[in-house]
């Protein structure tokens, strides 16, 4: 045959380029960076269900993205054409330089990790600024994380790729209705790409990544049931509560990636001498943490606490147990303590007397002058009697709330004054075999057991969010109900970790208790 008369040669299809996009780093570095995270992903395990504080954040961001959207009424939304439509649609109007974009498509092909790979994302907003263009992502935070920063680079080198300049600006618009500026600069650009390149390395390597686990690192990570029960079962030392992500990297690396291999390798002396990564230096474990971790691995392998010194407490009768739910910062329109929780415990307890916050525009400040008004009750009958909590918050809103609404007849100066933090003392006091210090895990130490099915801070501030946006009073009120009985039982689990505080007292440094 011929070459005229040999059969057209078919094309061989084009090999399908993968993508990637710039909500994708969310992944990687939230709560904290972790590879293993990512390649969990990619090759088909299943993410825990977001909480249901989460889902509110969900819809508390779109809702802020709207409010923000309403202020470009000329706004083009590319979203709503066609897929196949956006990314034409979008060149087109970035030529025009006349309307603000939003949800626009920008789209370039790289190579990352070896591969040819497309990089796909979609702005919130891009707005004409004089020759070109500023890019702006709508965020609840209230400050730009890296994470933030990575995805507006992101885009920034997108716009970059596709209009040949770089962008004017790229601006977040937080969780306060503020613009933050973030610089647009090559170094960021550089790892964002690095970082994007170790993500398709991930989803395409057959081999699980060696990351060991840790509180700092696992904490709020939807696949941490892929990895802590494993981690538990292999007792590794990234389960105790004491240790830190340097140490625990470090301890693998030196072959005592587990809690039997760390005792039978080190005594206090040699892990004091352990040089680890700490805020970005290297630096030895040092005696006290040394002592704080190998305690904390005899308490994990019988599975006892380790009574270290005898507890520090006052002496007194009757204790008022303290402890607040409150709204984080980021969520501006909320930011407030909505319940002032109280009790009484001890010789001569009292009742639950918790302060509710109001929902009308004084809501904030009711609730705090009717928790002053409870605890002047309770200082009238009690004198000046402890007020014990769990860690700093307490005391933190304390001074917040001073400082904004004042303290006219010296109530919350006088409360100041008998706090009670538990929290250092029972890390000073015993070795728990649990992987945090957290009143959920010590007060199941402590032999606490809680009645409700549904509870936990981020179950609280879900439900009040709900409460805020029903105007049904009756569902309202019920809701108010559930996170008080919550609340009622954090007072509870204080007191009687308290108590068993208490009954540690003259145990002696070396005595052990059963859980």
């Amino acid at each position: 045959m011929s070459v005229a008369e040999k059969p057209p040669r078919e094309e061989a299809p084009e090999p399908e380029i993968p993508g990637i996009w710039p909500s994708a780093l969310y992944n990687l570095l939230k709560p904290s960076r972790c590879d293993l995270r990512v390649w969990l992903e990619s090759h088909g395990f299943e993410e825990e269900p977001p909480d249901a504080y989460r889902e509110v954040l969900f819809d508390l961001g779109h809702a802020h993205e709207a409010r923000h959207l309403k202020r470009f009424p000329r706004a083009v939304d590319v979203a709503e054409l066609p897929r196949e439509e956006q990314e034409k649609a979008t060149l087109e109007l970035l030529g025009e330089r006349r309307r603000v974009i939003y949800q626009g498509a920008l789209r370039a092909r790289t190579t990352l990790a070896g591969r040819e790979v497309e990089v796909v994302g979609h702005p919130d907003f891009m707005l004409p600024a004089r020759e070109h263009w500023a890019i702006r992502d709508s965020k609840v935070n209230r400050n730009a994380s890296d994470y933030i920063v990575f995805q507006l680079h992101t885009y920034g080198w997108l716009y970059e790729q596709t209009m040949g300049a770089p962008p004017v600006a790229l601006q977040v618009h937080s969780g306060s209705d503020e613009i933050i500026d973030v610089p647009y600069e090559r170094e960021t650009v550089a790892e964002t790409l690095a970082l994007l390149g170790r993500m398709i390395e991930l989803r395409f390597c057959d081999e699980r990544p060696d990351v060991h686990v840790s509180n700092p690192r696992c904490s709020g990570c939807g696949f941490r049931e892929h990895c802590w029960p494993r981690a538990i079962e292999r007792r590794e030392v990234g389960i105790l509560p004491a240790v830190d992500r340097g140490t625990v990297e470090e301890l693998h690396e030196r072959g005592a990636g587990t809690i039997p291999e760390l005792l039978a390798d080190f005594d206090v002396a040699s892990l004091a001498g352990l040089e680890r990564t700490w805020a970005g230096r290297m630096k030895p474990v040092g005696e006290e943490y040394a002592e704080r971790i190998l305690l904390g691995a005899r308490a994990f392998e019988t599975g006892r606490p380790i009574v270290l010194s005898e507890p520090e407490l006052p002496d007194a009768k009757s204790w008022v147990m303290f402890d607040l739910e409150g709204m984080p910062p980021r969520v501006d329109e909320l930011e407030k303590i909505y319940i002032w929780g109280l009790q009484v415990f001890g010789e001569n307890a009292g009742p639950f007397r918790p302060a509710v916050a109001g929902f009308g525009p004084g809501g904030d400040r009711e609730g705090w002058f009717a928790f002053l008004d409870q605890c002047g009750a309770i200082l009238d009958e009690y004198g000046d009697i402890p007020f014990v909590h769990w860690a700093t918050y307490e005391q933190v809103k304390l001074d917040t709330y001073i400082t904004r609404y004042g303290d006219p007849d010296g109530i919350a100066a006088r409360v100041k004054a008998n706090l009670l933090d538990l929290l250092p003392i029972t890390r000073a006091s015993v070795a728990v075999p649990v992987s945090s210090y957290s009143l959920k895990d010590v007060e199941t130490v402590a032999g606490y057991e809680r009645r409700l099915e549904e509870y936990g801070g981020s179950w609280s501030m879900a439900r009040y969010i709900e409460a805020t946006e029903t105007n049904d009073e009756a569902e309202r009120a019920a809701i108010i109900d559930e996170i008080l009985a919550y609340n009622r039982e954090d007072l509870e689990a204080t007191w009687a970790v308290l108590e068993w505080l208490r009954g540690l007292g003259g145990s002696g440094r070396s005595a052990v208790f059963p859980v």
